[in-house]
């Protein structure tokens, strides 16, 4: 089954790393991703670019407003993605495990089973 990783953390934080401690810090990660690679479970990985890049098509009773910026404000902000293929959750939960532990401060991980969603497309 398909899992996605999602990574938050304070967007702040992240970005007022040295390009150094950046570097490593993702070393650490192609580390803790080389197993899955080789053993054809990682899908797409991307770190996102800042919120202050984010552009938002807010839905609203009219037309639709397109804003500069995220829409929410929060304490953590939505700086990555992973998607793997595992067997089980708790396969997953291992690999975020690891994820947490190469990527040092606060933060969180939501884990999510995605859902094809093309016509014709079989669940697995």
């Amino acid at each position: 089954m398909l899992y996605a990783i999602l990574c938050y953390n304070d967007e702040a934080a992240v970005g007022g790393w040295s390009k150094e401690h950046d570097d490593k810090i993702m070393a650490d990660l192609l580390a803790v991703q080389k197993p899955l690679v080789e053993a054809g479970k990682m899908g797409p990985v991307a770190r996102l670019m800042p919120t202050t890049a984010a552009t938002t098509l807010r839905k609203t009773a009219g037309e639709p407003m397109v804003l500069d910026g995220p829409f929410a404000e929060t304490k953590e902000q939505f700086l990555g993605f992973y998607v793997i293929d595992a067997e089980s959750l708790e396969e997953v939960v291992q690999v975020v495990r690891d994820l947490a532990e190469a990527n040092p401060g606060m933060g969180s991980y939501e884990i999510r089973p995605v859902r094809d969603f093309f016509p014709g497309a079989q669940a697995k």
